[in-house]
């Protein structure tokens, strides 16, 4: 499977569980630039910017540590450029949902709301 492909699928995946939970989707891939935040969800009064990441394995290390510090950056910088453009001024987060998949098993889903928070 390629990379695209596999983070399309934890884009579905998450945005579906999210979904289940009450959450109700703003926008999807949303670019600024070079940045992008996969998902721009609505929990009750909060819009959340959602990062994504999908690994078969933890060999390497597990996927939310592969949102370092420069990524965090480059959403909190999408994030505002998108707050600056809908002339949003309510309460925001940062989540992150990682799936681990492995072939013939169901995806594990792991949400970290709060994730993070933007440094200014």
């Amino acid at each position: 499977m390629d990379t695209h492909l596999k983070g399309q699928d934890g884009e579905r995946i998450a945005l579906d569980y999210l979904k289940a939970k009450g959450f109700h989707l703003v926008d999807q891939n949303w670019k600024y630039g070079q940045k992008e935040v996969d998902l721009i969800m609505k929990d009750q009064d909060t819009i959340v910017f959602v990062e994504v990441k999908t690994r078969k394995q933890t060999a390497y290390g597990f996927p939310e540590e592969f949102v370092d510090t420069r990524k965090q950056s480059n959403l909190v910088h999408a994030a505002s450029a998108w707050m600056d453009q809908m002339e949003y001024e309510g309460e925001i987060r940062f989540d992150i949902v990682t799936i681990m998949g492995i072939k013939g098993l169901p995806p594990r889903i792991n949400h970290i709301p709060d994730a993070f928070f933007p440094y200014y």
